[in-house]
């Protein structure tokens, strides 16, 4: 399991995070090539040395020849979608999102002034492709240093932070930081926003390798610097055990307005999915109407599939997510007879002593259709044999 904590608190900036991906050991080429199967236009990636306040660091210079196309959202949509780079979808669409709430247009109709449209895409698609090399399964973000004064941009002069990166870092921790001016550029709060799966300090790990990109300034007031801790995440677990530690992420969403015959079906779609658990709540919300809170508990590399089949499968607009810790003990499947039909039973262990021996309950129902016996006395029968078979094995 791979995490990732990136030190925000000089700021972030596209440029910034491909010299931190690239200083923690991405292959250039890889993030060229990332570039090159998406940009319309040439566009070079060249890393550079550099200090920053006594601080070595590296630049990854974003190099387009000027172009006189002005593209939109919707222009550089149809480019992700046709090189299928679902990560960089998502941050543009954030991107886009947030530019339209601040100027009051259709996001599809989105001009990228400040970012630029071939520097965003190198930005955003190099970066994704960055991550998903390192195969980060959690992205810790600190909290952001925005700066602070004043800007000048596209539409005159801004206050810092800028109205674009106000929106996207809502909700999210952020503060001026060292120094004065933009320290926090949009793509670098739409890349942090849209990729981080939990905000704060650094968490348990074991650090393997430290990445720190430079951004393009040089101020006399700090390192204008960013860095990547990439890390094999701290188990917890307990002493001398077995237990797996596992990091998982919890999607969650309230539906109001789904028949809810149909809840088991979307349960067993999302546990095809991907999911490790899923389960449904009753609430009440507002104005006293009836409801159900869904929650489905998923590894982080099967988010994605998951999150679509919980869009598709159910009436809902909205799905939240929150990282949490799972500890799991190790399991063995043993088997037993009733009858002499066979029953699987799970075991489960904690420092090799079987601790739960829990009949399959489907194979218990499958057992009592057969021999036209009552559920309930051959399930009372294969939990004596379970227990019985464990205590034989000399687990117990």
């Amino acid at each position: 399991m791979t995490t990732l904590w990136v030190d925000a608190s000089s700021g972030a900036s596209g440029d910034m995070l491909l010299g931190a991906l690239v200083g923690a050991g991405v292959p250039l080429e890889l993030l060229q090539a990332a570039v090159d199967s998406v940009s319309p236009e040439p566009v070079r990636l060249r890393a550079e040395l550099v200090s920053r306040h006594g601080f070595a660091a590296t630049r990854v210079h974003v190099e387009v020849s000027d172009s006189v196309h002005h593209r939109t959202w919707r222009d550089i949509r149809a480019l992700l979608l046709a090189a299928q780079q679902d990560d960089a979808l998502r941050v543009f669409e954030r991107l886009a999102v947030a530019e339209a709430a601040v100027h009051g247009r259709d996001p599809l109709d989105v001009h990228f002034h400040e970012v630029g449209a071939l520097d965003a895409i190198a930005d955003v698609v190099g970066v994704c492709a960055g991550l998903a090399h390192l195969r980060a399964t959690e992205v810790v973000i600190s909290p952001i240093a925005v700066g602070s004064g004043s800007v000048r941009g596209a539409h005159g002069v801004l206050p810092v932070p800028p109205p674009a990166v106000a929106e996207l870092l809502r909700g999210v921790p952020s503060y001026a930081g060292p120094g004065v001016g933009e320290l926090c550029t949009p793509t670098g709060a739409a890349l942090l926003t849209t990729l981080a799966t939990s905000y704060g300090p650094q968490p348990p790990m074991v650090t393997r390798s430290v990445g720190v990109g430079a951004g393009g300034r040089d101020p006399e007031s700090h390192a204008n610097v960013l860095r990547l801790l990439v890390a094999d995440a701290a188990g917890l677990g307990y002493p001398g055990g077995d237990a797996l530690n596992e990091r998982l992420v919890v999607l969650e969403t309230n539906v109001d307005d789904l028949d809810p015959r149909l809840w088991p079906e979307v349960i067993n779609a999302v546990l095809a999915a991907g999911a490790k658990d899923a389960w449904l709540t009753p609430i009440l919300m507002k104005k006293g109407r009836p409801a159900h809170t869904f929650r489905a508990l998923v590894a982080p590399d099967e988010l994605s599939e998951v999150r679509r089949t919980i869009f598709r499968e159910t009436s809902t607009i909205g799905i939240r997510s929150y990282p949490v810790e799972r500890t799991a003990l190790p399991r063995e499947t043993a088997m037993v007879t009733v009858d002499g039909i066979e029953i699987s039973v799970k075991l489960s262990l904690l420092d090799g002593v079987v601790v739960t021996a829990q009949p399959e309950y489907d194979d218990v129902v499958r057992a009592a259709h057969s021999l036209g016996r009552p559920v309930r006395d051959v399930l009372a029968q294969a939990q004596a044999a379970a227990n019985s078979a464990a205590q034989d094995a000399g687990h117990r």
